[in-house]
């Protein structure tokens, strides 16, 4: 029994793994061995996955709040603001949906490459997962998904530090409401004179008539909101994955709710929203016969993803449709051995999606 040591790259990390040759010198060949991994059989060298391709879909959401004025009774007798609502409320909108592809192992195509002293398939670069990415190369790097940052919030601005003192002092919510909205209107003619150059006291230049403008609208627009209320709006996002294993017409994806946002999927106070996944077969089914032929061969086994397109639609119609390569509904196919033998300098790049081959480099040593 031989003691060796390879070197095994995993996301940029190199680790090394002592691995014993369990066989004897006339069982090994010059070839790397690439034979499907059952549970309990020990291997001399990495066991690796191919990416089976999901599906993550964002949903963005606005929140909107409204908060009702101290004034709202009488928004319509001093402001002429109609139906002003005098209840708070929340209420929520899609703004929109997006899919994108991801990766994620695929536990039915795992594999078990033994190393050979005689090969250079030595170095395997796998991610967190698993999933096979590269061979006697840097792996692509995988595109994160940058987490949801909201806006961030103005801070509220609070009206009463426009009241006047006879405001404050006055001895019922119908005076206050008369006396503020006494103001409002003052307000608004002071601004209506200094832009037609009018007011007693016009500003020297353009930068300090901009600065009363923009004042005397902030105090307008506070005051007004002790009537007409305010309105704050948030927006949100929730992502969910899915993973197709076959085609489907019509599987409930999520309910969303105008006054309750996403809900449970048994929720019925919810819309629904479904998600149609078509395969596009663009790649022919495999020979039952090329398989078995394939498991008697020495080699690397890849993806030859097909294509799915993926509808989210709901009562009103389709909202977005796209198109992602689909390991699923491909095919597995065997790099030959021969390549990762010392005749040849071979580099293998894989898709991080959809376990396809990006790149092979196979050169003979000068």
């Amino acid at each position: 029994m031989k003691l060796t040591t390879k070197r095994l790259k995993v996301k940029g990390m190199v680790i090394c793994i002592s691995l014993f040759h369990l066989f004897t010198f006339s069982s090994l060949n010059a070839q790397t061995v690439t034979t499907p991994y059952q549970p309990g059989i020990t291997s001399e060298g990495a066991v690796y996955f191919l990416p089976k391709t999901a599906i993550r879909i964002t949903v963005q959401i606005e929140k909107t709040t409204y908060t009702p004025g101290d004034f709202c009774k009488y928004a319509d007798r001093y402001l002429r603001l109609k139906d002003v609502p005098t209840d708070p409320s929340v209420t929520y909108r899609i703004t929109g949906i997006r899919q994108e592809a991801i990766s994620t192992a695929d536990t039915n195509k795992r594999f078990a490459v033994k190393f050979d002293p005689k090969t250079v398939a030595a170095n395997i670069a796998l991610s967190d997962d698993g999933v096979l990415l590269a061979i006697n190369a840097a792996p692509k790097p995988v595109p994160l998904q940058e987490p949801f940052k909201p806006a961030l919030r103005p801070e509220p601005v609070n009206p009463r530090q426009y009241m006047s003192e006879e405001i404050l002092a006055a001895g019922s919510t119908a005076k206050m409401a008369e006396l503020t909205a006494q103001d409002i209107y003052e307000i608004r003619e002071s601004r209506n004179l200094l832009v037609r150059g009018q007011a007693d006291n016009m500003p020297k230049d353009g930068a300090q008539l901009n600065l009363m403008l923009n004042q005397l609208d902030q105090q307008d627009r506070s005051l007004t909101s002790l009537f007409a209320g305010t309105i704050q709006k948030d927006t949100l996002e929730k992502s969910m994955t899915i993973v197709p294993n076959k085609e489907s017409k019509q599987s409930l994806l999520f309910r969303f709710s105008k006054k309750l946002g996403l809900v449970d999927d048994d929720d019925l106070a919810g819309v629904p929203y479904y998600i149609m996944i078509a395969d596009l077969h663009t790649i022919p089914m495999a020979d039952p016969d090329e398989k078995k032929k394939q498991k008697q061969e020495d080699g690397v086994y890849v993806n030859v993803p097909g294509k799915m397109k993926a509808s989210i639609y709901n009562a009103d119609g389709v909202i977005v449709t796209n198109e992602f390569p689909a390991a699923q509904f491909g095919n597995v196919e065997l790099l030959s051995g021969a390549l990762f033998n010392k005749r040849y300098t071979t580099r293998l790049w894989l898709n991080p999606v959809s376990g396809a081959i990006d790149r092979l480099e196979a050169e003979q040593p000068k």
